[in-house]
């Protein structure tokens, strides 16, 4: 089965060096793209025929038994987490020629402008997902009697081991009735005893009806909307062969939708702003914009998100007055959009 290649959450361009709160001389820095990351979470059930499988439906009444080996794959649950990831085509430098009051810059460490003059949130992504320790299976031989055990066939050892499970089933019914010849003092030795009976027919019921073992693993893939997109396809995903190269039409395919909500519309540049101002340093914050992120199976939509998008919405230039000689200020950015979380004015003394 091809493996799908998963893409990996990357900064676009050339990453600077990590830094936190150095000294600023000409600080290059990026604002960020909205990433959207998503996590899956994927169940594998392993199917092993039991030893007796061929003999289930005459003895046990069980029906129609697989009898060959089988694994499936279902998709547990979908989570949507956005994440900031450098967008290189808003890469600038500032320019600290001037004397400004700033003391320090923040970057993460993909070179993502944090704060200034001040320590910037770092974005904490979910906890990966640790799948629980897996009960043991018992061993039916641990419950089988020395005539199963010692049968000169399977078939017979089939027919015994039937015999067993309803000797067991009859044992319980009698516990319940209060009718066994045996019975319990008191409600815990009630209680241990139906669990034993109770074990020992789940134990031998495996040698007809087989095991089912299921196993939960998180896959992460990530995309960046650059675009309003109609349905652009994602991933596949198949019952039989789990998550699938995307020209793999074994699987069943993906589609995720971009639209954008136009809250944040972009007018045409004047030919004031189109002038460098004087008090431009080189220091841009993004103005998301909200998008509308769906993703489909095949035809039916599956999850809806609203998230705020760096790449969309518009971008303004902050005045080199915000750090001046008689005032200066604190700025904290979202790491996600770009956009000011947080302007702090400071008078210089």
């Amino acid at each position: 089965m091809k493996k799908l290649m998963l893409s990996i959450l990357i900064a676009a361009g050339t990453a600077l060096p990590a830094c936190a709160q150095q000294p600023v001389n000409g600080t290059s820095y990026y604002l960020p793209k909205t990433a959207l990351r998503f996590t899956l979470l994927i169940e594998k059930t392993t199917y092993t025929p039991g030893q007796f499988a061929i003999y289930a439906d005459r003895y046990m009444k069980t029906g129609n038994v697989q009898l060959q080996p089988g694994q499936s794959y279902r998709i547990v649950s979908t989570r949507m987490v956005p994440v900031g990831v450098p967008d290189s085509a808003k890469q600038f430098t500032l320019d600290l020629e001037k004397k400004l009051s700033i003391s320090n810059i923040d970057r993460d460490e993909n070179g993502i402008l944090l704060a200034i003059n001040a320590k910037g949130h770092r974005q904490e992504l979910p906890a990966p997902f640790v799948p629980g320790r897996k009960k043991a299976l018992p061993n039916p031989r641990d419950f089988m009697n020395e005539d199963i055990l010692t049968a000169g066939s399977t078939a017979k050892m089939a027919e015994l081991t039937a015999q067993e499970i309803y000797d067991v089933r009859e044992n319980r019914s009698m516990l319940v009735k209060g009718q066994a010849e045996f019975m319990p003092k008191d409600g815990e030795q009630l209680r241990i005893m139906m669990n034993s009976l109770n074990q020992q027919e789940a134990a031998l019921m495996q040698t007809f009806e087989g095991t089912s073992v299921k196993d939960t693993t998180e896959v992460v893939l990530n995309f960046t909307p650059t675009a309003e997109t109609d349905r652009q396809l994602f991933f596949r995903f198949s019952n039989k062969l789990g998550l699938t190269d995307t020209d793999d039409l074994g699987g069943s395919p993906y589609y995720i939708s971009v639209k954008r909500a136009n809250n944040v519309p972009t007018p045409a540049p004047t030919a004031k702003e189109e002038k460098k101002a004087k008090d431009d340093f080189g220091l841009n914050v993004n103005v998301p914009d909200k998008i509308e992120v769906t993703l489909y199976k095949e035809e039916q939509p599956v999850e809806q998100y609203e998230v705020l998008a760096g790449q969309f919405g518009k971008m303004e230039n902050m005045s080199a007055e915000l750090f001046g000689k008689k005032q200066t200020s604190k700025l904290l950015l979202y790491p996600v959009t770009g956009s000011i979380e947080k302007i702090e004015v400071e008078n210089v003394k």
